[in-house]
């Protein structure tokens, strides 16, 4: 069990995932703080403060034991991520006007759609999205870099929808907030270099399959809300768009209070995600298996390396509750939200071939 400084008696956050981390990690950083200065991403400033946020290590955590050149790939697009929200979505003026930043991100997706089309050549967000898109192409198959693209194409849809918030100074109700956060988390964009990292390819009957897809989106889900929960005082500087604030104005209950249900809501959700993720292993195929097991690896990922990064650093240790490797509390029920309520209702993933 690992406690840190909390200021309010939270629930704990059910941890039990064992934590994994590649050895290339720093070698991994290494490259895309020059990859990120050989293609002049973002301004100098910027391009400096995100290098020192260990994408390398968060890299190394989601694939702890994927093939090198994808930890380079996953590390170099998590940090175009962050240079295209950073200075497009969450800040600058494209932040609150959403039709100039549809734009502006459907040309970028065009590059990486088509990385041979004659658009945007001398930017360096096109240039970069289109080595990462070459390199993909010489790793995974054409359809899970297809899948790549789309899920991207998700994240910017999602990132357009919560401009368009910010222009308007308006709250989602967490029904669609939910929603588009499960999209915003830019997860999707990940999941297929799980595969490829770890040398496999799920079959489209599997991936489609209600269980597996409920399965993806309660570990997009569980990301996300630990997102919330762990930079909530980084994002209140100038961002409204967060579970426990979205919950504490709708429900009209102190932040703390809401921080308490957000906690609780992981908690729960997480739960069924191992419940299923069981469930599953006795008849999947073990393409399948390692699947599950890679979502469950991204989980953990995601939450130790917000916790240790540079990016998250002061605002931590004021919301964080315990966390504990022993099961939390469960109703076994749906967790209020009508959006997530099938999760709980999803039919059985048949033997194989099929799963």
């Amino acid at each position: 069990m690992t406690r840190r400084t909390v200021m309010h008696a939270f629930p704990a956050i059910h941890t039990p995932i064992p934590p994994a981390i590649h050895p290339a990690a720093e070698r991994v950083n290494a490259h895309t703080a020059r990859w990120a200065g050989e293609w002049d991403l973002g301004e100098p400033e910027h391009r400096s403060h995100l290098v020192r946020q260990d994408l390398g290590g968060f890299a190394a955590r989601i694939l702890p034991g994927g093939a090198e050149p994808v930890l380079e790939i996953l590390a170099d697009f998590v940090l175009w991520l962050f240079t295209v929200d950073d200075n497009w979505c969450e800040q600058g003026v494209t932040s609150r006007r959403p039709g100039e930043l549809a734009g502006m991100l459907s040309r970028l997706l065009r590059a990486a759609q088509a990385p041979e089309t004659p658009i945007l050549r001398t930017d360096p967000l096109a240039a970069t999205l289109r080595d990462l898109r070459r390199r993909l192409d010489r790793t995974g198959s054409p359809e899970q870099v297809a899948r790549w693209v789309d899920a991207l194409r998700e994240y910017c849809l999602a990132v357009v929808w919560e401009a368009q918030h910010r222009r308007s100074e308006t709250v989602p109700e967490l029904d669609d907030y939910v929603l588009m956060r499960l999209y915003n988390g830019a997860t999707s964009p990940i999941y297929p270099l799980l595969e490829i990292g770890n040398g496999y390819e799920l079959a489209a009957r599997e991936r489609s399959h209600p269980q597996v897809r409920t399965a993806t989106e309660m570990a997009s889900f569980v990301i996300c809300w630990d997102n919330d929960l762990y930079s909530l005082a980084r994002e209140n500087t100038g961002r409204v768009l967060n579970a426990p604030t979205v919950t504490a104005q709708h429900a009209r209950v102190p932040l703390e209070q809401a921080i308490a249900e957000t906690i609780g809501q992981r908690n729960e959700v997480l739960t069924r995600f191992l419940e299923l993720r069981d469930e599953l292993d006795h008849e999947a195929s073990p393409r399948l298996r390692r699947y599950l097991r890679d979502l469950a690896t991204f989980i953990r990922a995601a939450q130790d390396w917000t916790l240790g990064s540079a990016r998250y650093a002061g605002s931590v240790p004021a919301i964080t509750a315990p966390l504990r490797d022993t099961p939390a509390a469960s109703t076994g029920r749906p967790i209020g939200i009508p959006a997530l309520a099938g999760w709980w209702e999803t039919e059985r993933c048949p033997a194989e071939p099929a799963c």
